[in-house]
Order: C-alpha cells, then sequence, then structure tokens
C-alpha cells in the first residue's frame, strides 16, 4: 500500500528530509515496523548468519545499527570514505545506510570492475578502510587499508558500539556517496553526491507524480550505481514492494519478473536489449506495467519487443482507469554526474517517436547543444550535449582537473553528441569518442546501431567501430580518418556463424551482410560502413556497468586485422 496523500505531503514539507537521513525520518512518520520494506535475492547475510529473503523495517534497521556499530568501533567518523566492493546489490544498501547515518562517505566499488582496476580505484579515493564480500577480500588484502571488513566479521553485538551522537545530522552539502562512472573510456570517475543532489529529483517526483506504477518494484539495476540508490529512497518513501537483484543479466532479470509478478523494472539499456533478444513469447511479463531505463538511451528494437507485453492504466477523458494491452517504456538518458535521467521519453507500442529522440529535459533541469565555444547551436546541427541542474554532482572525488575541463559556457558537458529539432527535441547521436571520421562523413556509431537494429530485423545486436592507423585520432576530436566497422550479432546464434562458408552461396558471408548495411545506411543518407562482420555475443567486450566497451572492442578488432 503507497503512502496516503496525508503522508506524502509530510515528507514533501520536511526541511530535514535528505538522502543521508531517510531511514532516520521514516521514524519521525510513524512507520511500522513490522512493516516490510526490502525484498532481497537471498544472498545477502544478516548479522545473525540468516539470509532473509525480505526484511521489515525494523530488521532493516536493527542490520543497518549494527553494521554502523561496527564502523564506529573501527574508528570511522563523518565524512571519512568507506569502500564497498561487492557483487550484492543488498550490501551496496545496507552499507549506504549505515555509513550516512554516521556521517561517512560510503564509496560504491562495482564487483565487475577488473581488480587491478578496483584496487587503484579505491587507492584515489582516500578511504579509510573497505568492506568486501568473500570473492573480492583478495582484490584489497594488500591495499595498506585502515581494515577489511566482510559480513561473516560483524555480529549482533556490535550494535552496541553506536556512538553518543548517533545518527548523525547532515548539512544539505555534506556528501553521502561516491558512486562511480562505468570506465567505458579507461579509469573511473568518482561521482560524489550530497544529501540534497541525490534527493532532489526522488521529492520532485513525490510532489508530481502518484508513483502508482511502482507498487511493486524490481531493481535490476548495478547495486554500486547512485541510480540503485535513488531508487531505494524513493521506495522507501513511497512505501512500495521492492526488490532488489544483484544481478544483471537479461534472462535472470526475466525469472525475477515472472516470480516477483513486478510492476515495474528498472535497468540499464545493456539488460533491456539482453532481455529483448530473448523468446519473450515462453515469459509471462503479464504483470509488468512499466520498464524504465536511465544510463544510455535504449534502441528502438529493443523498446518495440518489451513494450508488446503487459499492460498500462490509461485515463480516458471521462477520468476512469482501462486497463490496455501493452506496457510503457520510459527511455531515461542520464548518467553517474546528472545524478538523475534529466530526460524522459515515453513508449508504448503505439509509438513512432524514436530516431534516438530522448525527448525535451525534466522540468527542474536544462540541457542544450553547445559549440566547441560554448554558443548554442540552432535546431538540426550537432553538437556537444551540456545540462544544467540541481542534481548534479559538485564535481569528480579528488579530481577537479578532469571536472573542470568537462564543462562549458556554464553547462556540464556529458560527453555526449546530440541535436535538436524545431520543437524542443533533443536526439542522442553518439558519445564524442565513439563517433568515427571517415572519407564519406562522420560514421554516428550509436545512431548507426539503432538504425541497422530497426531494419534488420535478423540482428540481435550490433556494435559499430572505427579503426585508424597508429597515431591518427578519427573521433569526434581528432581530424584523421579511419575506417568504420559493423560487428553483427545474430539473433540465431547458430545462423550463418561458420566462417568457413565466406561469402560463398546462401546469402550469408560477410560481403552480402556488408551489401545488406549499406544499402540500409544510403537509403537514410548515412556515411557507409567499410564492412560488416558477423561475431558471437560472448564476443563482445562489456564494462563494469554492462556497457559495450567500443576502446576495447577497436582494440581487438584492430590487432586481429593486422594478423589477417
Amino acid at each position: 500500500m503507497l503512502i496516503s496523500r496525508q503522508e506524502r505531503a509530510r515528507i514533501c514539507s520536511d526541511t530535514e528530509l535528505g538522502a543521508g537521513n531517510v531511514l532516520e525520518r521514516l521514524k519521525a512518520y510513524g512507520r511500522p515496523l513490522d512493516e516490510p520494506v526490502l525484498r532481497t535475492d537471498g544472498g545477502w547475510r544478516a548479522p545473525d548468519g540468516s539470509h532473509p529473503d525480505v526484511l521489515t523495517l525494523g530488521e532493516l534497521y536493527e542490520a543497518v545499527e549494527t553494521y554502523a556499530g561496527w564502523y564506529a568501533a573501527q574508528g570511522v567518523r563523518p565524512r571519512d570514505p568507506v569502500a564497498v566492493h561487492s557483487f550484492s546489490s543488498t550490501e551496496f544498501a545496507v552499507n549506504f545506510l549505515a555509513l550516512t547515518s554516521l556521517g561517512a562517505i560510503p564509496s560504491f566499488v562495482n564487483g565487475n570492475l577488473a581488480p587491478e582496476t578496483a584496487a587503484a580505484y579505491i587507492h584515489r579515493q582516500g578511504a579509510v578502510g573497505a568492506f568486501t564480500d568473500q570473492a573480492h577480500r583478495p582484490v584489497l588484502a594488500d591495499s595498506g587499508l585502515g581494515f577489511l571488513v566482510a559480513a561473516d566479521d560483524i555480529r549482533p553485538e556490535h550494535r552496541a558500539s553506536l556512538p553518543a551522537a548517533y545518527p548523525y545530522r547532515h548539512d544539505p552539502t555534506d556528501p553521502v556517496l561516491i558512486s562511480h562512472s562505468s570506465g567505458t573510456t579507461g579509469m573511473p570517475k568518482g561521482v560524489p553526491h550530497t544529501h540534497r543532489t541525490l534527493m532532489y529529483a526522488q521529492l520532485h517526483r513525490l510532489r508530481y507524480s502518484t508513483g502508482t506504477d511502482m507498487e511493486r518494484t524490481l531493481v535490476g539495476l548495478p547495486g554500486a550505481h547512485n541510480a540503485m540508490v535513488a531508487t531505494l529512497l524513493y521506495c522507501l518513501l513511497l512505501r512500495t514492494d521492492l526488490k532488489l537483484l544483484s544481478s544483471q543479466c537479461g534472462a535472470e532479470v526475466l525469472d525475477a519478473v515472472e516470480e516477483f509478478r513486478p510492476t515495474i523494472v528498472l535497468a540499464f539499456a545493456g539488460t533491456f536489449g539482453e532481455m529483448a533478444a530473448e523468446d519473450l513469447t515462453k515469459r509471462d511479463l503479464s504483470s509488468v506495467q512499466v520498464w524504465f531505463n536511465t544510463g544510455d538511451a535504449a534502441h528502438e528494437a529493443h523498446i518495440r519487443a518489451l513494450v508488446q507485453h503487459g499492460g498500462h492504466l490509461e485515463i480516458r477523458r471521462d477520468l476512469s482507469r482501462v486497463r490496455v494491452d501493452g506496457s510503457v517504456f520510459v527511455d531515461g538518458l542520464g548518467s553517474s554526474e546528472a545524478g538523475y535521467s534529466v530526460f524522459h521519453n515515453r513508449h508504448t507500442k503505439d509509438t513512432s517517436a524514436y530516431s534516438r529522440c530522448v525527448g525535451k529535459p525534466i522540468s527542474f533541469a536544462e540541457a542544450a547543444v553547445l559549440a566547441e565555444d560554448g554558443t548554442l547551436l540552432p535546431p538540426g546541427q550537432v553538437g556537444r550535449l551540456g545540462l544544467k541542474s540541481p542534481t548534479l554532482t559538485p564535481g569528480y572525488w579528488n579530481d577537479s582537473l578532469t571536472w573542470n575541463r568537462m564543462r562549458l559556457g556554464g553547462y556540464w558537458l556529458t560527453g555526449d553528441l546530440a541535436q535538436q529539432d524545431e520543437d524542443g527535441n533533443f536526439y542522442h547521436l553518439d558519445r564524442a569518442p565513439d563517433a568515427v571520421r571517415t572519407r564519406d562523413g562522420i560514421v554516428f556509431s550509436t545512431r548507426t546501431e539503432e538504425l541497422l537494429l530497426a531494419e534488420l530485423p535478423e540482428l540481435a545486436d550490433c556494435t559499430v567501430v572505427g579503426v585508424a592507423p597508429d597515431g591518427v585520432r578519427a573521433d569526434w576530436d581528432g581530424d584523421g580518418e579511419a575506417e568504420a566497422y559493423a560487428l553483427l550479432q545474430l539473433a540465431d546464434d547458430e545462423m550463418e556463424l561458420e566462417q568457413e562458408d565466406g561469402d560463398g552461396e546462401g546469402g550469408g558471408g560477410d560481403a552480402v551482410w556488408t551489401g545488406r548495411v549499406n544499402s540500409v545506411l544510403a537509403n537514410a543518407g548515412y556515411p557507409p560502413v567499410t564492412r560488416a562482420l558477423r561475431m558471437k555475443p560472448d564476443d563482445v567486450a562489456k564494462g563494469a556497468t554492462g556497457k559495450v566497451l567500443k576502446r576495447v572492442m577497436r582494440d581487438r578488432f584492430a590487432a586481429k586485422e593486422q594478423h589477417a
């Protein structure tokens, strides 16, 4: 049962509420302690040694205070960064609530980061210690941190070590979380958020949305991402039935949909792409009203596959509510730095506004397409996407140089290339490092992928990369030329993948695919690719959050071509 109108008004007028004290403020609202508030995926070990599937509010308080007591006994104080490196989303949630209750700053580290990258990243954060799981304990064993703790080390008696001034009283500018960027271009950047920035959008949603579609919320977001934390806080306030998953694998999220029967599923575009590649006719997705994507914008082909299933409520002119077939896909373009998806574009099975359209920015934010000198570009011209928002991070942790280099004309640069139409809608074309300058023009890799997936139903996914000669830079910021390649994943893994078939008869060779791809591109007025090549899903390099690592794909492909 969601909050009443009176509860909503009280929350929205609470001047003390922020991202760092949501659990404490629930006490002031008189929430029942026996009310279930958090479902786990069974992998989290509680201080008493159990592995609960669901936590009541009272049990969550107990776990959080026990963790906080352990940290306090180790000397953790306000504004101390503490690393959290794990696979478990519930661990990230409990540690966030525990460390912020002390005024400390949890520094989340995705469990999928390469060990050497994770260790170097934690060192750069200035962490005083770290929480980890058994799988990652060896990564940090020789890190020189003040302490290294796992769930097995935290026991009920540690709750007695809470400090006298518990819980900490936050200022709106106090940092409450350091999450990190995806690291697709190298070392991840530490992205802090404050008591105010991480809560701003959640209070906006409570004021202007009923949130009824979140009655049963399934979170398939990475546990180490601030989007998971923001969702956790919003759901605690809204009183939704919330389940956190530690896996972002599309098939496993689909399994959880059938088991949990959610009304909304939140995930990144990579997870939704994997889900769309499954045979959805064999799945029961009837409970789903909304799919909510954040991070990178999703592809049209993946959206269309998902919205055919489930159903949603429509309000008719007489204000009656009618359930109609087909779910809603909310495509949100955002980032760790933005703190919330600044763009929301709503799709149903009747939608036609695609072509990488991400819509207009949310009401409290401002977006612009900028020229290299920071001036605003007119509709139709491609430039850098800039944002202004009260949800924006105050800067990169211990790296002000990089932060200031990503500011232009008063805007923060997302790293994306975009354009606007005459109606003020924004269109996402590519990441600046992924655009490919060729002799025939600039190939915007993401826009090209979008078109190919929409026009070639045999494809499950595709990746467009550019390969330039050594020493030549041929992306948006370069002035050289490269060759663009379309790396295709076929919907039928076994179909036409045997390379010994070559370019022979039967229509399955790479030369034939190159012709088909370039025919689609020519019809749209896009530059051609040099070649289209088939590949297996396992050949696609992905980062910690599931994003395709085009930098790695470029290097792999270049090396392969040199030895061909």
